[in-house]
């Protein structure tokens, strides 16, 4: 990358530029891209009527900003993408610790540069990818890494305290003309947040009681779980009345988005020499799993249930219609019903009960939330009651196979056993826009059908010696 060619303090002057704070150049920026109708946070979807408007309103306001929500609501990911609204170059005064403006020096060592070398001091260009610094919020974590400390070693050489020569700076001086984020700030010890109150309102910092005074040009960005998330911490009601704008995420709010983000993020295509589909139906019945756990009185609802369970469920789903593929020989498979069963592995730990119950509860919760998101489903397809003349023909002892291990032509002949069983399969197939006269599809759309009629009570389930079969 290259950067402008200014090399000196004379020069920089010369090229016109002029100082500015990193939140009136995020607000410039900012403007400029509204004004063209650029995107601001590419990749992040839903959001483009609740909460991007609101990032917007906070950096319009040159705020620092809360972002408050449950986990896997893409917080972190957005604080990631504000360094995309910063000038691409920055110049900086070259041999001073912190970034410091080249015409406005803020630290004495930088007004020593200037006042000796005048307009042949140095200057080096920071790329707005290293003008953005985060640190996680743990218990652990001191003023002295946020804010700074005396560096003994440079006391013991004969400096003053109160020169600022013997601080050793912190993250957030680090971060000067840049961007500085704390992510889960509630886990942020109290007397820590204390510490952030001088530099959120007064932009300064103090270090260790000696009069170095810093007057500092960041912004401060927060992410946060709902108080009641954890019992570890709480966000000091002092320091949120210093946070400009505290920002409401959300779950998605309709099914197009929800499949938009999985199929964004989950890795579904795969190398294996198996080519894995999953039609529509399948991924509606992945993303009803989480909307169903989101309101279940099972599930704390003050944890969430994260989008990564989403994420980790699609992946699962085209991982396990991959291994049937291996196993059976096919160079292309279809997802099935009968891979939603190795969901409860990437459901486990991302579903927090509301109490703590047997051992193999959780299990048979999120069996039990995958039955109601197949009749969901299917129930918005078609209706269960059109199909009784395939419910009467297995009154009588008739049983069909539908295991994971069965190739798709195998599931296909084996439907023909079924009077009318193929013909409605086709019919739904093309109500689902979806090509009936692929076998593969056939399959997937044939176990959907009679796993229908199974949540609906029409058909019972039972498996022996590892294998799945319909009855009545």
């Amino acid at each position: 990358m290259s950067h402008p060619h200014p090399a000196t303090l004379g020069q920089l002057k010369e090229s016109g530029y002029r100082p500015c704070s990193v939140k009136d150049e995020l607000r410039r920026n900012v403007i400029a891209k509204l004004r063209k109708g650029e995107e601001l946070f590419p990749g992040i979807l839903g959001y483009r009527d609740s909460v991007l408007p609101q990032i917007i309103n906070g950096i319009l306001s040159r705020h620092d900003l809360l972002f408050l929500g449950l986990r896997g609501q893409a917080k972190t990911r957005i604080l990631r993408l504000l360094p995309q609204l910063l000038d691409e170059w920055m110049p900086v005064l070259a041999g001073v610790e912190i970034n410091d403006d080249p015409l406005t020096p803020m630290t004495q060592s930088g007004k020593r540069i200037v006042a000796e070398q005048k307009d042949d001091a140095k200057i080096e260009w920071v790329h707005r990818s290293d003008r953005y610094h985060e640190k996680l919020a743990t218990p652990d974590v001191t003023i002295a890494d946020l804010i700074g400390e005396i560096d003994l070693v440079k006391h013991a050489e004969g400096r003053y305290l109160s020169d600022e020569s013997t601080m050793h700076y912190g993250m957030i001086p680090r971060s000067n003309r840049g961007i500085f984020a704390i992510n889960e700030l509630p886990d942020l010890a109290p007397r820590i947040q204390v510490g952030l109150f001088n530099v959120l309102e007064e932009r300064d910092v103090q270090i260790r009681g000696y009069p170095i005074r810093l007057d500092l040009d960041v912004c401060l960005v927060f992410s946060a779980n709902p108080e009641d998330y954890t019992n570890r911490g709480r966000i000091v009601t002092p320091l949120k009345d210093r946070i400009g704008s505290v920002i409401r995420t959300h779950y998605p709010q309709t099914i197009d988005e929800s499949l938009a983000i999985t199929e964004q993020n989950a890795w579904l295509q795969r190398d294996g020499g198996v080519a894995v589909e999953t039609p529509r139906f399948m991924s509606e019945i992945v993303e009803e799993v989480v909307r169903l756990a989101r309101s279940s009185p099972h599930v704390s609802q003050a944890s969430g249930v994260s989008v990564r369970t989403s994420i980790a469920n699609a992946e699962t789903l085209t991982s396990n219609a991959e291994r049937r593929g291996i196993l059976t020989g096919e160079k292309r498979v279809v997802s099935r019903i009968c891979d939603l069963s190795y969901l409860v592995a990437s459901c486990r730990g991302k579903i927090e009960m509301t109490l703590a119950e047997e051992e193999g509860a959780e299990d048979k919760l999120i069996k039990s939330l995958t039955g109601e998101a197949v009749k969901g489903v299917f129930d918005r397809y078609s209706d269960p009651d059109g199909f009784e003349s395939l419910v009467e023909q297995f009154k009588g002892n008739l049983t069909f196979p539908a295991g994971d291990d069965l190739p798709a032509e195998e599931f296909v002949a084996n439907m023909k056993a079924v009077k009318g069983l193929t013909q409605a399969a086709q019919t739904l197939a093309k109500e689902m826009e979806l090509d009936s006269g692929d076998p593969a599809i056939l399959a997937s759309v044939g176990e959907f059908l009679l796993e229908g009629l199974y949540v609906n009570n029409r058909l019972s389930k039972y498996n022996s010696r590892g294998k799945t079969f319909f009855r009545k």
